[in-house]
């Protein structure tokens, strides 16, 4: 019986549309009446457009609801990736204030012995100009920095520089195993890693 008005429906929508139909749309509204159409369904509970020509039926409903899912899926992700570039860039404005301002230690130490020190002892490394070396270890720059400053400590501390006169991270250097040399007025260089400039 269901088949026959199915039917029935379907050659009238044709016969009074003026030309074959491709599609037609089944909707059930809330209180669960089906209607058929050939203009896509309102507000209904479910709706499935049927092809006429294959006989398939697609459901709109699960659809749409992909295409919301998909969407939230894809912001979810771009605020994901949004939210992980701030938190680069917090981190390489952290890194940059650091170094900055272990450099800043440093020209102090410099001006309160020049002495110990040359001028251009420990010369700061500038963000935008880093040597090829520095490079490859900047995001360890403020540790740079520090270890700098300790080498050039621990060689005075021995007894054998007199004057730092240059201090530069060594091409000896690991990521994971820095390595500082430092040239003293005596003619004497040190060499020393980071492991020991932590002891």
């Amino acid at each position: 019986m269901k088949l026959a008005s199915l039917t029935v429906s379907l050659l009238a929508m044709a016969l009074f549309s003026g030309h074959a139909l491709a599609s037609v749309y089944k909707c059930t509204d809330r209180q669960g009446k089906t209607a058929y159409q050939a203009l896509p369904c309102a507000e209904e509970k479910t709706a499935l457009k049927i092809d006429l020509t294959t006989g398939g039926a697609t459901d709109l409903a699960a659809r749409q609801k992909q295409k919301e899912q998909e969407k939230q899926l894809k912001q979810q992700k771009e605020l994901e990736q949004k939210i992980e570039k701030e938190k680069l860039l917090a981190k390489e404005a952290k890194r940059k204030k650091d170094a900055t301002e272990q450099s800043a230690i440093n020209q102090q130490l410099i001006k309160d012995n020049p002495v110990q020190y040359t001028a251009f002892a420990i010369p700061p490394y500038q963000h935008d100009k880093l040597p090829p070396l520095v490079k490859k270890f900047e995001a360890r720059l403020p540790e740079i920095e520090k270890f700098r400053r300790l080498a050039a400590q621990k060689a005075l501390a021995t007894g054998d520089c007199i004057r730092v006169e240059s201090d530069e991270l060594s091409v000896t250097s690991q990521a994971n195993l820095l390595v500082f040399s430092v040239g003293c007025s005596t003619a004497k260089n040190f060499q020393y890693t980071e492991a020991e400039l932590l002891k």
